[in-house]
């Protein structure tokens, strides 16, 4: 897996590739990376999900 820093309209943003030839990679600013931080739980229970 390949994680990136960058910068979007001035904002910090990180980036994560399944691995360096990603053509859609998951980008997100620090307002979205906390959502997943406190939602952290459901978000593993729905990737775990048959």
């Amino acid at each position: 897996m390949a994680i990136e820093f960058g910068e979007f309209k001035g904002n910090k943003v990180m980036t994560i590739r399944k691995d360096e030839n990603d053509r859609y990679p998951f980008t997100f600013g620090k307002t979205k990376a906390k959502l997943i931080v406190e939602n952290f739980d459901a978000i593993k229970q729905f990737a775990e999900e048959e």
